[in-house]
């Protein structure tokens, strides 16, 4: 099995609902954050992270995706020789660093059938998972390029996580981390001998890089039933067995097939990681969001 990550995929099949009238004819991915399109600065951090495979999933009315990333000759031609031309300079690189393949999702069945329609263009090799409209900002590293050198010392699936309102659990996937595995055994650490103390801090158990054992996930609780308050938003590295398990997931919360339902199987092997990561998240699937994300960059470009 590939063990490195070189693949990223991009779910951008959904409506875009909350931005109608604009996503009416727009995808919503490419609704632009000062000049450039969501799914762009997603694409860029999959790129920082050393990934050149980009598979998107798309649906019906989502052909300015492809369209964006690919040449406009005509565009180029018009604009050749003058002060515009360098407008175009970070697209192209993309362009030129990139594969892109791109399939359909025919029913929006929820983001787990979405990451299972990928299935096409991965194979069977891990992968990173990128929602374009959880725009991600970092001084450092970005969210991905963190993740992938947290694969590369664990070799198992990732989340990211971040805390949230208890009140705002039931908008997102929620998991239970296991933060002090001493505890997990009913023993303080001041009952313990120095042998079991060794054996209760195995790294299997306290991982540190800000990275817990997930010991539970629940999609979309209400707070009264929330296992915590710690929410993943849209950066995931799942190893390709995903899919085998996807294939038998049942639709779960809102009648659709949940990828959180399909990493509880692999949690409850002890096989999934959270990842409290070190920067800006804003969630552009929401107007407040996007204009706090439009007026972060601005003044970040502006800085």
């Amino acid at each position: 099995m590939q063990t490195t990550i070189r693949k990223c995929l991009f779910p951008a099949a959904g409506y875009g609902t909350r931005f109608l009238p604009a996503t009416k004819a727009i995808p919503k991915e490419m609704l632009p954050v000062l000049t450039k399109p969501l799914l762009q600065y997603g694409v860029e951090e999959a790129i920082e992270a050393g990934l050149t495979t980009m598979a998107i999933v798309t649906g019906r009315g989502k052909r300015a995706i492809e369209d964006h990333f690919d040449v406009s000759y005509e565009l180029e031609h018009q604009i050749k020789g003058t002060a515009k031309e360098s407008y175009l300079q970070e697209i192209r690189k993309v362009i030129t660093t990139c594969t892109f393949s791109y399939t359909r999702q025919v029913e929006m069945k929820g983001l787990g059938h979405a990451i299972l329609t990928g299935e096409t263009l991965i194979g069977k090799e891990p992968f990173a998972v990128i929602l374009a409209d959880d725009l991600c900002d970092n001084e450092g590293a970005g969210v991905l390029a963190q993740m992938v050198k947290l694969y590369e010392k664990y070799k198992c699936s990732i989340v990211a996580v971040e805390e949230v309102p208890y009140e705002d659990t039931n908008k997102y996937g929620v998991v239970a981390i296991e933060e002090q595995p001493a505890l997990k055994y009913g023993f303080q650490e001041d009952e313990m001998s120095a042998d079991e103390l060794a054996e209760r801090r195995n790294p299997d158990f306290s991982l540190g890089d800000n990275a817990f054992k997930i010991t539970d996930m629940v999609e979309k609780p209400e707070p009264k039933d929330a296992p915590s308050n710690l929410a993943i938003i849209g950066r995931y590295i799942l190893t390709p067995d995903i899919f085998d398990i996807l294939r038998t997931t049942k639709p779960g919360k809102g009648g659709e097939i949940q990828i959180t339902d399909a990493l509880l199987q692999q949690a409850k092997e002890g096989k999934v990681i959270a990842y409290k990561f070190e920067g800006k998240r804003f969630d552009c699937g929401s107007v407040d969001g996007f204009v706090a994300a439009t007026n972060y960059f601005y003044n970040k470009s502006r800085s």
